[in-house]
């Protein structure tokens, strides 16, 4: 890519005055990929502005007419999901077919909001006298600002402004400087679909605390979503308090799997391969503790391990790839460091453990994928976010002993659990501490269900009804009639 990649505000690219750019990088590789303006305070302070002053059009466009602006956004993204899936692949480095699949998700949950659009209704609420009405009016909370993570670059995008967009709010958004181009696709989408000037702008950077900085003192922004680590969003939370903004935050994870003695073992095993490798385990709902009851651990862990011996390791455009690099070179030092510790403390390495060799990995950042035996509770693999391809196992006896153990965390954002006793089943989900609770392989991610956590996973839902809730206002209008 030759193009510099320019900010997107108030309907037109721009580049900061300076001319600042960065370099974007190929994990796969370590090959320059393009550069990007790099924008500061100034840029920002631009966008909010772009964004309050297109804010008292956009809110008071029918419904009907800002359901057909978001469907034009999702025409677009998928009249071009070929283009935007290499690109997100050469940038991100997921598999080609993951980042298919994820600029589709990303339309979808642009037409799952244009048809929640239509069905933001008010209510009337009974009076206490036949003189009196009471009525409730959903109003846009007002300018947002959205803040995505790289691990999933494009539908987390869409998650966010899609929702906005429907209520009837405007948006700024700050990528990330590792995965920009994903975001800037979207914008192209928004420009293609003749999007009011100012109603989504995106503004990438490298300095994201110089310009969260300046979102977060701005009186027009009313509403933050923030998708990252645990770390910024208690700083981002922190901010909020001066103008009372309203948060929405999505964080860290440590997302125990609980597989029963009565699990059907071998559909078990895919699953948890499955969600465990799935963009080489650089998700926040990854499983990262693998609890399995001592009965079946040994026939669980060789079928787990057979399965990860089988995903191929490479560059994410080669058509056999299943597991592409991480991020970058400090996510790989991150695994290693993991798996050393569990195998100081006596756990085993089945399958993988270290880096693949060969000229295919020449200057990227890869790791294989790895399952560990033999894992135990004080280990980092079960006490830190690993993100990143392990899959450690650990044992237990009994229900109560399982569910105690998975739920000894600070985060709470994902569970998984195996079993066909519907009994235990429907205890298990209920006992578990966390905001989502996957059964037998249900998924996370669908446009019509709430996503998010509790405790230190943070709070908020993006996906369905409830996440474009979460940027309305009620207002309560009393009226007192005459006579």
């Amino acid at each position: 890519m030759s193009d510099v990649g320019l900010a997107y505000i108030d309907g037109a690219w721009c580049a900061p005055a300076g001319g600042a750019v960065f370099e974007v990088r190929e994990p796969a590789t370590g090959g320059l990929l393009g550069t990007v303006v790099d924008c500061g305070p100034a840029e920002a302070s631009a966008a909010v502005d772009a964004a309050a002053r297109a804010l008292p059009g956009w809110r008071a466009l029918p419904a009907h007419l800002r359901a057909d602006r978001l469907r034009a956004v999702a025409a677009a993204l998928t009249r071009r999901a070929d283009e935007i899936a290499e690109m997100m692949t050469r940038e991100q480095g997921k598999p080609l077919a993951e980042a298919r699949a994820e600029v589709l998700s990303g339309a979808d949950h642009m037409l799952w909001s244009a048809e929640e659009t239509r069905r933001l209704y008010g209510e009337t609420v009974p009076a206490s006298t036949p003189s009196s009405r009471i009525w409730l009016l959903p109003e846009p909370v007002g300018v947002v600002a959205a803040i995505t993570p790289w691990n999933f670059p494009l539908s987390m995008v869409t998650r966010k402004i899609g929702p906005a967009l429907a209520a009837g709010c405007t948006v700024v958004l700050k990528p990330s400087e590792l995965t920009p181009y994903s975001a800037l696709a979207v914008a192209q989408a928004c420009a293609e679909a003749d999007l009011p000037a100012g109603v989504v702008n995106i503004v990438p950077t490298t300095r994201p605390a110089e310009l969260t900085g300046v979102l977060m003192a701005a009186p027009e922004v009313r509403k933050v979503s923030f998708t990252g680590s645990t770390r910024v969003g208690r700083l981002l939370i922190a901010a909020s308090a001066a103008d009372v903004k309203r948060m929405s935050v999505e964080l860290g994870g440590h997302a125990p799997v609980l597989v029963f003695a009565d699990a059907d073992l071998e559909k078990a095993a895919a699953g948890v391969a499955r969600a465990k490798f799935y963009n080489a385990g650089q998700a926040c709902t990854s499983p990262n503790r693998i609890f399995v009851h001592a009965s079946v651990a040994g026939e669980f862990t060789r079928l787990l391990a057979a399965r990860a011996a089988e995903l191929p390791v490479g560059n994410g455009l080669a058509a056999r790839t299943r597991i592409g690099p991480l991020i970058n070179e400090a996510a790989v030092t991150k695994v290693a460091t993991h798996v050393a510790d569990a195998v100081d403390r006596g756990a085993r390495v089945l399958t993988g453990g270290d880096r693949p060799d060969g000229d295919g990995y020449t200057g990227g950042t890869f790791h294989t994928p790895t399952v560990l035996a033999g894992v135990t509770d004080e280990m980092l693999v079960s006490t830190d976010e690993t993100f990143g391809p392990v899959a450690p196992v650990l044992t237990f006896d009994s229900d109560d002993e399982a569910l105690a153990r998975a739920n000894d965390t600070s985060y709470g954002l994902a569970s998984y659990l195996w079993s066909r006793d519907l009994s235990r089943v429907i205890r298990s989900a209920e006992a578990l501490r966390f905001g989502m609770v996957s059964v037998n392989g249900g998924t996370f991610a669908p446009p019509q269900g709430p996503f998010g956590g509790v405790k230190g996973s943070g709070y908020g839902r993006e996906g369905g009804h409830h996440g474009v809730e979460h940027y309305l206002d009620y207002k309560y209008l009393a009226v007192e009639l005459d006579g």
